[in-house]
């Protein structure tokens, strides 16, 4: 692996001759760009690429250096590997950065853009706040940015619509950004939500809150990232005709302690003796499987769990210390069905790639009381489940897969022609704009 001095550097020049070569060349008429221009703010290096060299500088957090490489996907599972990464869901940042840059409709000129990226790495920067030096200075987080984009502001980019026309992505749950901005003692998290001057700004985060102002929720970066059509549809044929021994999956931690909680009740009921029971209907080996994922330890090894996840008709997806879960992506790109057991947990989050009123076709929903408190058995209502409904299920999950996955930048041409995670939220955050803006014009 190149040292990181190396990486940084080659990426700092990558970055900045891109930006510049997309927005001199793009072409107006190839594709049609009407109400599709973005400009890429040219921001110092100490918003973006200088803080990836402090990679290793927060042991409370984790070294994320070994994850740089590839642009953000992290070095390949191993050497013959063409679509999958140990990737750390903390480098969307990076990864969205290298994507934008091969948006077809960037323009120079800010004037004539429908909305402007500010390419800041600010869940990166959290990390000195969160874990680092500056810990009891989180509310100063995002300020240093608010007064270059206002000083800096030739001509006119921020002042014209104060805001309303830009957005940035932030690899982190909205809660780890919203520290009240006057609380005391502090409390976990930074205040960037919070801060006024940001609040006309979209934040595209990992998670949003129950009622959001500014942010959006996008999907976690997963290790799949297939640079052409041919290998994708290599994977979802596999995925299809994956044989489906085991009901239902859960890769994960906690559950352990002896307070009662969703986690918990789901060890409980799969580690009774059902297991040894041999009266199993539709066809399943085994009704239970637990992929401890304690510590850490699945998520930069997709082998873990894409095997047992490949092997299951469901995939369990409670909630941890929030509500949503990478685990929740993991899943659909094996075809299993994923068990939702709070709404916060994807169906009030991700609208603009799972649409909110499909749920029911692709997923199951049970309510996390019923299960720890009422006594309702997980199992009872898996199997409850007709068989030609489960495969139907499966396949509406297949035809998600495409919209929920970041293919690998430099992909083939035939491969764009399926919109992605990163293509959606574009286009979602083009249109939010554009209704925000419409709002203000009309009062």
């Amino acid at each position: 692996m190149a040292s990181i001095p190396t990486i940084l550097t080659t990426l700092f020049f990558f970055l900045l001759k891109s930006t510049i070569a997309h927005q001199i060349n793009t072409n107006p008429k190839d594709p049609d760009c009407t109400d599709r221009w973005i400009h890429v703010r040219r921001l110092p290096s100490r918003f973006n690429t200088d803080l990836l060299s402090n990679c290793s500088e927060y042991p409370l957090f984790d070294d994320f250096c070994p994850y740089l490489p590839n642009h953000g996907l992290g070095q390949r599972t191993h050497s013959k590997s063409h679509s999958w990464f140990r990737t750390d869901p903390l480098m969307l940042e990076l990864i969205f950065h290298r994507r934008m840059l091969e948006y077809p409709c960037l323009t120079p000129d800010p004037n004539s853009a429908n909305a402007v990226y500010l390419p800041y790495y600010g869940g990166i920067d959290s990390l000195r706040y969160l874990y680092g030096p500056d810990v009891n200075s989180s509310v100063e987080h995002g300020l240093e940015l608010f007064d270059f984009v206002k000083e800096q502001d030739s001509p006119n980019v921020w002042a014209r619509h104060k805001g309303l026309d830009h957005f940035l992505v932030m690899a982190r749950p909205a809660w780890d950004l919203s520290q009240p901005l006057y609380k005391d003692p502090p409390v976990w998290g930074t205040s960037f939500l919070e801060l006024p001057e940001f609040y006309n700004v979209t934040v595209l985060t990992f998670e949003a809150r129950a009622w959001p102002w500014q942010e959006r929720a996008v999907p976690y970066p997963t290790s799949f990232h297939p640079p052409n059509l041919s290998l994708l549809e290599s994977w979802i044929h596999r995925v299809r005709r994956s044989r489906r021994s085991t009901l239902m999956l859960f890769a994960g931690g906690g559950g352990v302690a002896a307070t009662r909680n969703i986690r918990r009740s789901i060890r409980d009921e799969c580690g009774n003796d059902t297991n040894s029971n041999a009266n199993y209907s539709n066809g399943y080996v085994k009704f239970c499987e637990i992929v401890d994922c304690s510590n850490g330890i699945c998520e930069h090894d997709p082998i873990r769990y894409m095997k047992p996840m490949l092997e299951a008709s469901f995939c369990l997806q409670p909630p941890g210390d929030t509500p949503t879960r990478r685990s929740t992506f993991d899943s659909i790109l094996a075809g299993c069905i994923p068990v939702f057991f709070e709404e916060l947990s994807a169906k009030m989050q991700y609208k603009w790639h799972m649409p909110e009123e499909e749920y029911e076709e692709f997923s199951v929903f049970i309510p996390k009381e019923e299960v720890v408190y009422k006594g309702l058995k997980i199992l009872d209502v898996l199997m409850g489940i007709p068989r030609d409904r489960v495969w139907r299920m499966r396949e509406k999950v297949l035809e998600l897969m495409p919209r929920v996955m970041y293919r690998r930048h430099g992909s083939s041409v035939d491969l764009r022609t399926k919109k992605d995670a990163f293509d959606i939220a574009v286009e979602g955050t083009l249109q939010r704009i554009k209704s925000r803006l419409q709002e203000v014009a009309v009062q």
